[in-house]
């Protein structure tokens, strides 16, 4: 069972404000590639696309990289791991996607989603379609129950070649009835602390809330890169 708490962080305005920097080029729909280094290991190459920038985080970018699945949240410009960072001059092509109903269809839908194995097995992982992704438009936003952080896959190609089943929703419990003009109110932007099973705890920030399922939301930990979907039940 996990444990994530909400708390709010007090920001005392003490010494001088930093000057005012020069606005930095939008990066977001651009391909980019850097080198990364941590700790005393070799320096590797990425190369990606930068889908968002997180309002509530402006450093914080999430990056769907190359060959990798899942979406990466990094703040480029801060991360002392990043090097050599380059704005590549192609820009992501935007394609229709094949099937305008069926995206709409399966978002917010629990899934299964069929992995084949090395042994050419098939790996049945159920989980939940999130949202449309931005800048990249056939691909959409997924997460596991058994691996719960955002990944992203064209899931209307697997759909058509048998591998995504969307779940009857009959047990799903109907969303609450909401007066008209009422605020939910969000837990995008708080501090966010977990209870690891060892008893250290990891702190992080609610970055977004999922609109197809308003109690799910992303959260990114201060010790890693990956993106954390959970759906934050309201406990106070």
């Amino acid at each position: 069972l996990m444990f994530v708490s909400v708390y709010r962080k007090h920001r005392n305005n003490v010494g001088p404000s930093k000057p005012i920097s020069q606005p930095r080029r939008n990066i977001v729909g651009c391909r980019i590639q850097h080198g990364w280094k941590e700790g005393s290991g070799p320096v590797t190459q990425w190369k990606g696309t930068v889908l968002d920038q997180v309002p509530v985080n402006p450093s914080l970018y999430l990056i769907k990289y190359d060959g990798f699945d899942c979406v990466y949240g990094l703040e480029l410009h801060k991360d002392e791991r990043v090097l050599a960072l380059e704005v590549l001059p192609d820009r992501v092509a935007s394609s229709r996607i094949s099937d305008a109903h069926l995206a709409d269809t399966m978002i917010g839908k629990a899934v299964e989603h069929m992995f084949e194995t090395e042994d050419g097995s098939k790996d049945e992982w159920r989980g939940m379609v999130l949202a449309r992704a931005p800048i990249m438009n056939t691909w959409f936003y997924i997460t596991y129950e058994k691996d719960p952080v955002l990944y992203m896959y064209q899931l209307l190609d697997d759909y058509k070649e048998g591998d995504l089943r969307i779940m009857p929703d009959s047990n799903d419990s109907p969303p609450a009835e909401r007066e008209p003009g009422e605020v939910v109110d969000s837990l995008v932007g708080k501090q966010v602390e977990y209870a690891k099973e060892d008893g250290s705890k990891r702190t992080g920030m609610v970055i977004h809330q999922v609109e197809a399922k308003p109690s799910v939301y992303f959260i990114k930990f201060d010790d890693d890169f990956h993106i954390y979907v959970y759906d934050l039940v309201k406990t106070s």
